[in-house]
């Protein structure tokens, strides 16, 4: 998250961005309940509207 929104605003999010995707839980809450991270990772960058290239950090291509 750090690399996509940087440190102090992905610890922000982390803590106060309510996910639609996941029921209205923020990322902290949803791992906390065991969701795995990709599924949390996917819903923040859906509501966020990060795009499908940049999804998997820098110098890294999409997985096929």
């Amino acid at each position: 998250m750090a690399e996509e929104f940087g440190e102090a605003y992905s610890r922000s999010l982390a803590r106060s961005q309510h996910l639609t995707a996941l029921g209205g839980h923020t990322a902290d809450e949803a791992l906390e309940a065991g969701v795995a991270p990709r599924e949390v990772w996917t819903a923040l960058c859906d509501q966020m509207d990060v795009p499908e290239e940049r999804r998997h950090g820098r110098d890294h291509p999409p997985r096929a």
